[in-house]
């Protein structure tokens, strides 16, 4: 065009280097461990001690179902096992004097075992009663809320993903294996030096501050797909990972020696 100056043109030299050549894949975000919290005993649930997504400790108590029936109960076995105590150590004393027959002081004691199991097994039950986190971690959804009935070992109260570390998972093809099989064995290596070879970045391109570590190869290729499993571990200490999330993985497979760049 008459008055358009020339367009710039950018020269670069030419020259042989090694050139990394790196793999992009889609991975996913799985929690670290799940754990389902359900009712061990029956009763009506009359408190839960958390909001739905909180983080939550490892004894923490969620869930409090009514221990007014088991409180009975125990209450009970007790009075059982102080008479049935009183008998036992009644019936030892007479049975050193040969006052009482062997048989007659071989069942009190088989009355008083009997009654301290009854005793324990009713406190076992009336501690369920409390629901405590089994593990740290978040919190899922309720789903039973207070003033419903549950019942035991079949009522499932929620969940806790445990998130302070995460699994990424994602799979490569066999072709892509052999080329990043050197780069797998050094990053499983416990010795190596090297920086690891995989990167992560998010859904809005930026990458995740943590470096992620391999955890697991598969050790068979699934034939179907023909590819192979593999799985990172990451740190998760402000929680950007979220469990169900797609993630990039960047994975540096090899070099080409004396590339032309």
């Amino acid at each position: 065009r008459r008055g358009a100056g020339a367009p710039p043109v950018k020269v670069a030299v030419a020259e042989t280097r090694d050139m990394p050549v790196v793999e992009h894949t889609i991975g996913t975000v799985v929690a670290n461990s799940s754990v389902q919290v359900n009712a061990r005993v029956a009763g009506q649930l009359l408190k839960a001690n958390f909001k739905e997504g909180q983080l939550v400790k490892a004894g923490d108590l969620l869930f409090q179902i009514d221990p007014a029936p088991y409180q009975a109960i125990y209450d009970s076995a007790m009075a059982t096992l102080a008479s049935t105590k009183a008998k036992a150590d009644r019936y030892a004393s007479l049975k050193a004097q040969n006052a009482i027959a062997g048989q007659d002081f071989d069942d009190a004691q088989a009355s008083y075992l009997q009654a301290k199991a009854n005793a324990e097994a009713a406190l076992i039950n009336l501690n369920y009663t409390r629901i405590h986190a089994p593990v740290s971690g978040k919190t899922g959804p309720m789903l039973v809320q207070p003033g419903n009935m549950v019942t035991a070992n079949n009522t499932l109260l929620t969940t806790i993903y445990q998130t302070d570390r995460m699994y990424v998972n994602f799979s490569v093809s066999e072709q892509r294996l052999l080329a990043m099989q050197r780069q797998l064995g050094r990053a499983l290596s416990q010795d190596s030096k090297t920086p690891p070879p995989f990167r992560i970045f998010l859904a809005d391109g930026s990458e995740y501050p943590q470096k992620p570590r391999l955890n697991f190869i598969d050790p068979a290729v699934d034939p179907r797909t023909g590819t192979l499993a593999l799985r990172l571990e990451v740190d998760n200490p402000q929680h950007l990972l979220h469990a169900g999330q797609f993630a990039r993985v960047q994975v540096a497979a090899h070099k080409d020696p004396n590339a032309i760049l």
